[in-house]
């Protein structure tokens, strides 16, 4: 019998970034795919949560937002394909949009491209609803869609 352990969900520490960078580049199309300096620098955004998600000790995805007072920009969700449809996306946002609320962020934003089906689904399940349409967002051809999810106040203590 093989048992699988459940996903481990931890901070980011700085070391994580060259694996990081390597997820997103096999996530993401390049041009969208962000470079490693790119990367680097919206983890160094003051306040920026990216939460890493370990599964049988190996990184199989993380998730990276910015808050900015009452709102924060949710800069990228990224599971190896492997590892998709299992629940770990939804585990990592549920995670950092916990975090967010306690920080006082009110709504969350972010693009996803209009032609990726899966994404849009998954956003949608999620809470998330598109607010707008970014024209040649992605590598000055593809469309994207602005979107926005409110945040649940934290409860009071």
């Amino acid at each position: 019998m093989c048992l699988i352990m459940p996903p481990h969900l931890r901070p980011f520490v700085p070391a994580d970034l060259p694996t990081l960078f390597r997820i997103d580049q096999v996530c993401f199309a390049r041009g969208i795919a962000y470079s490693r300096a790119a990367l680097r620098w919206f983890l160094s955004l003051p306040g920026a949560i990216c939460l890493v998600a370990e599964v049988e000790e190996a990184v199989a995805g993380f998730i990276l937002a910015s808050p900015d007072a009452d709102k924060a920009h949710l800069i990228t969700l990224d599971v190896l394909a492997h590892h998709r449809r299992q629940g770990l996306g939804a585990l990592l946002l549920d995670a950092v949009e916990t975090g967010l609320a306690a920080r006082g962020v009110r709504s969350v934003e972010l693009e996803t491209a209009t032609n990726n089906h899966a994404a849009v689904a998954f956003w949608q399940r999620h809470g998330y609803r598109t607010v707008g349409v970014l024209p040649r967002y992605y590598l000055g051809r593809i469309d994207a869609y602005f979107m926005r999810k409110p945040l649940p106040a934290p409860p009071e203590t």
